[in-house]
């Protein structure tokens, strides 16, 4: 009986494994073909606009990231999970009751976002650059905030329901349309250009996503919008705790760029947004397919804290096994990496982009854990949490700006993790009854070791001896991890040419 039971659970966790790799694995192909679009994209807007251009281009995307967090009412994360819910039940006329409230409180928001940017454009210019040049580019900017609001409800729609598929052609669309919209206009107007570049990128997400959640087949329901606003309390009372959260970081994502751009330049704030994007690049596959996919099924099973546990491990593991080859190879090959991505012009990325590395990895590890505070309803702990994540980062910016200089960015955002990280074990353990698996504590302690003596080495250390040893280091730990995933998963599951791989170095 003990040996059946044991059986069961390997055959249960496999199931699990695939079912994760498997939505990590469409993401990730879609992934692979949006990152190879938004390489061609960065590397044109690079070399046409250099740090300056993109410094600018970061800054108007956080004052419209921000606006679209108010507006939004944290709509989208809390209808992803009012969907899942009631997709869950399969009673159909609730999730269509669902599905409209979800698009009509959507539109609303979206207006109203466009209003609020558009009334306050000259004061948002003063704050953000000191002057009001800058004041008819955000009013013309206010547009993409009720763009971002219904494609935000279509997602949510096409998540809710756990079309993986749909999510990542909607992904590959997004970055296709945005690369060929973006080049020709960049091209021709250069600078002047960003505004319009910013709008187009804008209209593509509503278009795609529209298209995708048309898709989903719902029965006919019909809805005052009465009967909308009395629908809509439950998903805005948790929606108004995501929108504190979201509201949160793009602020925080603002306010650092804007300290950034008032300390060091505007340069200075391109090099910082080429460190963001290059360090989450590779890994970027692998916290969407969190979101959309494991997000859903831990709400399924949020009931139950033991689920919870065995789920959020099974995912954790699977992410720092796909993460930490790509992870190390990042950090080795800095300067090769900003130089192919950006140009030479933004180098001095190197050093923040290493201590950006750290930090995302931390983030593959706490995100899965974090996820359960969402996945249970628990706003108030998920607001403090975030809060407390947010107020660090800014402090310790501060601190790593006012230090260290430029690369105190990058280490303000590795310390900020570790605490947070520190933070929210300590409470999904204590609220959750969560422990991590002796796999992952394995996993993370191979994955600390390997990270660890990469970073270190450039410091000790010829160039030419520390590329010998690190790159030795990547070929390692992306042999341990094919190794370990198709032991954990099966072979079905894994690429041909991965298990020839393994064949050949693993006897």
């Amino acid at each position: 009986m003990i040996d059946s039971q044991k059986l069961e659970k390997s055959d249960s966790d496999k199931k699990t494994y695939r079912q994760i790799l498997r939505s990590t694995s469409i993401m990730g192909g879609s992934s692979v073909i949006s990152i190879l679009l938004r390489i061609i994209r960065t590397k044109v807007l690079a070399v046409l606009l250099g740090p300056s251009g993109v410094g600018l281009i970061s800054i108007y995307e956080s004052i419209t990231s921000l606006a679209s967090s108010i507006a939004g009412m944290g709509v989208g994360t809390s209808g992803i999970r009012q969907i899942a819910e009631a997709f869950g039940t399969g009673n159909q006329e609730k999730i269509s009751r669902t599905i409209i409230c979800l698009r009509r409180i959507a539109l609303f928001s979206g207006v109203a976002g466009l209003c609020l940017l558009f009334l306050l454009r000259g004061a948002i210019s003063q704050i953000t650059f000191g002057n009001s040049s800058h004041a008819h580019d955000i009013a013309l900017l206010s547009v993409t905030i009720l763009f971002a609001a219904v494609s935000g409800g279509q997602v949510a729609l096409v998540q809710g329901m756990r079309r993986i598929k749909y999510l990542a052609m909607l992904s590959i669309l997004g970055a296709l349309l945005g690369t060929l919209l973006s080049i020709p206009i960049i091209y021709i107007f250069g600078e002047k250009g960003i505004v319009l570049f910013l709008i187009a990128v804008s209209s593509t997400s509503i278009l795609t996503s529209w298209w995708y959640s048309r898709k989903i087949k719902t029965i006919r329901v019909t809805l005052s919008w009465r009967d909308v606003f009395i629908e809509a309390k439950p998903l805005l009372r948790l929606g108004l705790v995501f929108m504190s959260t979201a509201l949160m970081s793009a602020g925080a994502m603002y306010v650092l760029r804007v300290f950034v751009i008032r300390s060091l330049g505007l340069d200075a704030a391109g090099i910082y947004q080429a460190a963001i994007t290059l360090s989450a690049i590779y890994v970027g596959f692998i916290l969407e397919a969190m979101g959309k996919d494991f997000y859903p099924r831990l709400t399924a099973v949020a009931q139950y804290n033991d689920k919870c546990t065995s789920l959020i491990n099974h995912q954790m593991e699977i992410g720092l096994l796909i993460a930490i080859p790509g992870i190390v190879a990042t950090m080795t090959f800095a300067p090769i990496v900003i130089d192919i991505f950006y140009s030479a012009k933004f180098l001095l990325a190197v050093d923040v982009l290493r201590w950006q590395i750290l930090g995302i990895l931390l983030r593959i590890i706490i995100w899965p854990m974090g996820f359960i505070f969402i996945a249970k309803g628990n706003g108030k702990l998920f607001f403090w949490t975030e809060l407390f994540a947010n107020c660090m980062h800014l402090g310790l910016l501060w601190l790593g700006i006012k230090y260290f200089g430029l690369p105190g960015t990058g280490m303000a955002f590795f310390v900020m993790y570790l605490l947070y990280g520190f933070l929210i074990y300590s409470l999904v353990r204590t609220y959750y009854n969560f422990t991590l698996s002796p796999k992952n504590i394995r996993i993370i302690a191979i994955t600390a070791l390997a990270t660890g003596i990469v970073f270190l080495t450039p410091y000790f250390v010829s160039k030419k001896i520390y590329f010998v040893i690190n790159a030795g280091i990547t070929i390692t730990v992306a042999w341990y991890s094919i190794k370990t995933l198709i032991e954990i998963a099966g072979v079905e599951l894994v690429p041909g040419f991965l298990l020839k791989i393994k064949s050949r170095f693993c006897m």
